[in-house]
């Protein structure tokens, strides 16, 4: 598919979404930002259409949302759902962890990618390390103590270039620590969902697959 209609399909989803999901990286705080300048969901009614959503609508809307978000397939989004509902503890937050413990989205939450399909791209092009090993599967789970990194032979290839300047200004969450200069992070502790700020509602999700 044309990079130009994977940009447009991408903007799409944020508009029926009604928010950024920040599926485009640096595109979502530019000008360019197709909800910016049409901040209407995308249809022949234009800024005029209104939908009324159910009880499951919205539970489905926020599903969507999510699995947008983390560019994940439904097989793979209802089975986290499934491995945190055996589990002991706050079945979102069980579910929310493993969905932020992922590979992809620990190299994008660590600066190492500009987007989570950039991060999905940059692991299955074997250009990351954990623990000093490579691992190119993007569902990965990391655990505390482990390193993620670059390559150190990847480093010199353009998607990196500039990078470590970038990095200098980039917030981590809290269980997360990054080594600029080693473009390498560590998980330092299980994820702290408290306090995180997500752009989709996980107690509806888990209502949606408990019906």
């Amino acid at each position: 598919m044309p990079k130009a209609d994977r940009i447009t399909i991408q903007c799409a989803r944020c508009r029926r979404a009604g928010e950024k999901l920040f599926l485009k990286g640096d595109r979502c705080f530019g000008a360019k930002c197709a909800l910016t300048r049409r901040g209407f969901p995308p249809g022949q009614h234009g800024p005029t259409q209104r939908v009324r959503l159910t009880s499951f609508g919205e539970q489905l809307k926020e599903k969507q949302k999510a699995k947008r978000v983390y560019g994940l397939r439904e097989r793979q989004f209802s089975n986290y759902v499934a491995k945190a509902s055996k589990r002991k503890g706050n079945t979102a937050e069980g579910f929310l962890k493993f969905l932020e413990k992922r590979l992809d989205n620990v190299v994008y939450r660590l600066g190492l990618a500009k987007s989570r399909e950039s991060a999905r791209q940059i692991v299955s092009h074997r250009h990351v390390l954990v623990n000093n090993k490579r691992v190119n599967i993007p569902s990965f789970q990391v655990e505390p103590d482990q390193v993620v990194s670059i390559a150190e032979k990847s480093q010199s290839k353009k998607i990196f270039e500039n990078l470590k300047q970038t990095l200098a200004k980039h917030e981590l969450p809290a269980w997360l620590s990054l080594d600029v200069e080693k473009l390498s992070g560590k998980i330092l502790a299980e994820p702290k969902i408290e306090g995180m700020q997500f752009n989709f509602d996980p107690k509806k999700i888990i209502e949606f697959y408990s019906r």
